[in-house]
């Protein structure tokens, strides 16, 4: 699993993620960047569910929990109200690093 990277840019983070679209979800790799957030789907046949984030489209951060009890959901919410959702471990880290690419 690759991604193009632009100049001057460097991977920062990356881990296995899920992507929750309404009632699916979809396993695959968030990447941070310095400069860009991915999704990138483990599967051929779900490329359309790839996602590129610029920091400059992310309105917030929310947290939330995944099967009632589980603290692993982070929800980045975009300018124009979209809500993108995602478990990953470590979600403080995730949310620190990505607050700093902003």
């Amino acid at each position: 699993m690759t991604i193009e990277l632009y100049a001057n840019e460097v991977v920062t983070k990356a881990g296995d993620a899920q992507y929750l679209v309404t009632d699916n979800q979809v396993k695959g790799k968030l990447i941070l960047t310095n400069q860009r957030m991915y999704f990138k789907t483990s599967t051929e046949k779900q490329t359309k569910f790839n996602l590129e984030i610029e920091p400059e489209e992310i309105r917030e951060l929310l947290y939330f929990k995944t099967k009632m009890f589980f603290p692993n959901g982070l929800s980045v919410v975009t300018k124009n109200g979209k809500e993108l959702n995602f478990t990953v471990k470590n979600r403080d880290s995730w949310s620190l690093m990505i607050n700093k690419m902003c």
